[in-house]
């Protein structure tokens, strides 16, 4: 894929600040839900603060060298509401917060340790392109539900958009940050997102506006209500839980809501284990540079667990690598880190000015669909790229490709307690057993034609 500007290049000051306005609003959808979906009070602006800290760590474990942003992460959507389950108090279930994070982290360090004496070499046989090109695609092919959910839904709770409404509105984003991509001149062709999403949204204000005027809801679209409630300052996870009584539930004393914090983190960290490498495989074939070799998977999941523990101590929530950023990377052309570390700080600074987060905040579900059509298509298709040397005519490649895109769309998942392996990860290890047992008679094939 041809990049303007590769991961070394530094663009110009205003055009990075453009830049990474565009990497925020690609993944702040993302981040701002899952401390709204597990509630309890936490902070979206905190959990925004904690990915532009979180990032940061990242990029200094890997010595600027991947332009990677970390966010919320979704998989530890179950461990954090055990977190809370578990306690009484919220500053005992912030605290537990902290410390499942902390051991999931510790989790990145040990395999970060064990590549690091080992090497990859192994990695290379157990997740050759055959099963981690289509898994890639299953990363975007598994969130296409929720664009296309996105896209017939407004973004004022308790209100019935009409869903022709809200498609308009986010057909406009996608068909104007297609045109800016295709069409688009030098500037303007980097900044697709920024350009759609910004006609989508004048579009959905201009519904909102008459369905106002007129007492329609089915034409209200956008949630300015959230001005009215801005939170000005990030409520730290730390704050609430080095503060007021610790109590647990059903009596319970805190080493065994400790096991049950570990029980329900470390599993998960496993899972998102597999998600990272596929992460920052589809991003090694963008930028045609392996980053698993360099800066090495070592530091990058040095930097992915040590920023994911600093990202939880801030905002609570675990961060995770994003598809949606590596997306952003592929259709904007631009992969420097510069602009990654500019997002971070832009994160962090943005937390903290309230009418800036809110306004991103009301940016409608439908408009973000319409923009995440196009980023996790690309995901999707830059993992299909990656198989397309593999001889699909042999049926030992096409078993492994057909199990994975099968069971990845299919939505194989498993649940053990509150632990769920994602319908990624489920497909990726099924996929290896199935690589196995091929290479198996591969193997003997090889053997036989030798003698």
């Amino acid at each position: 894929m041809k990049l303007t500007y590769n991961v070394a290049d530094k663009p110009s000051i205003g055009q990075t600040f453009v830049f990474a306005l565009q990497q925020l609003l690609a993944i702040l959808a993302a981040t701002i839900a899952v401390p709204t979906i597990i509630g309890n009070g936490m902070s979206q602006s905190a959990a925004l603060f904690g990915a532009g800290v979180g990032t940061i760590v990242y990029l200094l474990f890997t010595k600027f060298r991947s332009p990677v942003f970390l966010g919320s992460s979704f998989a530890f959507l179950g461990s954090m509401g055990a977190a809370f389950a578990g306690a009484v108090s919220a500053s005992a279930g912030y605290l537990g917060l902290i410390i499942g994070a902390v051991a999931a982290g510790l989790v990145y360090v040990i395999l970060a340790l064990l590549v690091k004496f080992v090497g990859t070499g192994w990695l290379d046989k157990l997740m050759p392109a055959v099963v981690i090109g289509p898994t890639v695609a299953i990363i975007g092919l598994s969130l296409s539900g929720n664009a296309i959910g996105d896209l017939s839904s407004g973004g004022i709770a308790g209100v019935q958009t009409s869903p022709y409404v809200a498609i308009v509105c986010g057909l406009v984003t996608l068909g104007v940050t297609i045109a800016c991509s295709v069409y688009g001149k030098k500037m303007l062709k980097m900044i697709p997102f920024i350009i759609g999403i910004c006609a989508g949204y004048i579009v959905a204000a201009i519904f909102t506006g008459i369905g106002y005027a007129a007492s329609v809801d089915a034409l209200k679209v956008i949630d300015f209500g959230k001005f009215a409630n801005m939170q000005w300052v990030p409520d730290f996870t730390f704050i609430k839980a080095f503060s007021g009584d610790y109590v647990y539930a059903d009596g319970g004393n805190f080493g065994t809501y400790l096991l049950t914090v570990i029980v329900a983190y470390v599993p998960v960290a496993f899972v998102v284990f597999a998600e990272h490498i596929a992460d920052h495989k589809n991003l090694s074939s963008i930028i045609e540079k392996d980053l698993l070799k360099d800066p090495g998977l070592d530091k990058t999941l040095l930097g992915d667990g040590v920023g994911s523990i600093a990202g939880a101590f801030f905002g609570g929530c675990p961060n995770t690598t994003y598809g949606e950023s590596v997306g952003c990377v592929a259709i904007s052309g631009n992969a420097s880190v510069v602009t990654i570390l500019c997002t971070a700080v832009l994160a962090i600074v943005a937390s903290f000015i309230a009418p800036f987060v809110t306004l991103l905040a009301t940016i409608p579900n439908c408009v973000m669909g319409g923009v995440c059509i196009a980023l996790y298509g690309f995901i999707a298709v830059s993992g299909l790229k990656m198989i397309q040397k593999v001889d699909l005519e042999d049926n030992r490649n096409l078993f492994v490709v057909s199990v994975i895109l099968i069971a990845g769309v299919g939505g194989m998942t498993l649940n053990f307690g509150r632990v769920t392996i994602t319908e990624v990860a489920c497909a990726l290890i099924l996929g290896i057993l199935v690589n196995v047992l091929c290479s198996i008679g591969k193997k003997k094939e090889n053997k036989e034609n030798k003698d």
